[in-house]
């Protein structure tokens, strides 16, 4: 069913609201709103369709996947913290352990299997291949006013990594390099616009890091973990997302988002802040038929404002800032226990393919 329009998906709601969570009920005691908003989510979502089957000839049959990978989005759902309060939840909830396909009548898997099971995942990007499912199937063929740009800091319990020390004579020094050696590349929006996609996601810093970032009240905050760079469209949703460094610039993901983007919607305007500015993303973002609104950085100098009618529109940026929040406060974004670019990119994943469907969700209303 292709249910993008108001009333289709009215007509989806109402099939899981009046057939699916009243045979829920008639087998079990207690149907909270919060595990039907659960049951909605993994009905949209269909992530056990991009589960690959991982039986062996050879050992113990492995538990099913697809049914850990329901979990880790209850997870999200739930606000669940560990994987610990996980099991202890579906072992105490019989109408949860349902929803998610776990046999009432089997034992649960051991913490041990479920963290086995999530390394897999994330290895595969199952959630990653099913946002960009859900935001194609539901978005591909619609148009999209404003792209909300931004970049949030993640907090890991991990170690930054340490830059390698170079010895005095391997050290490049300052400068105009000398006669006969190539120039160090630089990592810049202009070298971008010349690569394939592949080409800047490879050069993408993924290591834990140390960031620091100034926000629009002026006061400066720092962090041991990575940045989120998130695409948001109007309603709410996120269309694509990327993980770096916590050291790493936002305008370094400006140029692969744009093209994640614009590989599964069609927009109109690009809205960034100050930290976009520059003329090459202008350039670029007209170069993809769209219109850029990108708050001007002054940089010591005079602030270019915005047009009347620019400066309206600007106002949908507040898109991006409340993703944020709701993606950290009620989808898990704020705990990070696992460890990894990989792990902690998959975890992040889970909690915005379970925003993005609530954010569609909400159109019903």
């Amino acid at each position: 069913m292709n249910a993008t329009t108001p009333h289709q998906i009215m007509q989806r709601w109402h099939t899981v609201q009046f057939q699916l969570l009243p045979d829920l009920l008639s087998d079990s005691d207690v149907l909270t709103p919060t595990l039907e908003k659960l049951v909605h989510t993994l009905e949209w979502a269909r992530i056990e369709e991009f589960v690959c089957a991982s039986r062996t000839a050879i050992g113990r049959i492995p538990h099913e996947r697809s049914w850990m990978a329901n979990a880790f989005i209850a997870k999200a759902v739930l606000g669940l913290t560990t994987t610990v309060h996980l099991i202890e939840r579906l072992t105490i909830d019989r109408t949860l352990r349902r929803i998610c396909g776990f046999p009432c009548h089997k034992k649960l898997p051991s913490e041990s299997t479920f963290s086995r099971a999530f390394d897999e995942l994330a290895e595969a990007k199952l959630a990653e291949r099913a946002h960009d499912a859900f935001v194609k199937a539901h978005f591909a063929d619609r148009l999209i006013g404003h792209i909300n740009r931004d970049g949030t800091a993640i907090e890991a319990r991990e170690r930054p990594v340490k830059k390698p020390k170079e010895s005095e004579k391997g050290k490049p020094k300052r400068g105009r390099p000398c006669k006969g050696q190539e120039p160090m590349p630089k990592l810049n929006i202009a070298r971008q616009r010349s690569q394939s996609l592949d080409e800047m996601l490879s050069e993408i810093p993924k290591q834990c890091s140390r960031g620091a970032k100034s926000y629009a009240q002026g006061y400066k905050n720092s962090w041991n973990g990575y940045k989120l760079h998130l695409d948001i469209a109007d309603c709410g949703v996120p269309i694509s997302a990327l993980l770096s460094s916590a050291s790493m610039h936002d305008s370094r993901a400006a140029i692969p988002l744009s093209y994640l983007s614009n590989d599964r919607v069609t927009n109109l305007y690009d809205l960034m802040d100050a930290a976009y500015c520059s003329q090459e993303l202008q350039e670029h973002c007209r170069s993809l038929g769209h219109v850029p609104l990108i708050d001007h950085n002054a940089r010591g100098g005079i602030k270019e404002e915005f047009e009347p009618a620019d400066k309206v529109r600007y106002r949908e940026r507040s898109a991006a800032e409340r993703a944020n929040a709701r993606l950290k406060d009620e989808f898990g974004g704020r705990n990070i226990w696992v460890r990894g670019p990989t792990k902690v990119m998959s975890h992040l994943m889970f909690g915005i393919l379970a925003l993005s469907v609530d954010q569609l969700l909400r159109l019903r209303r």
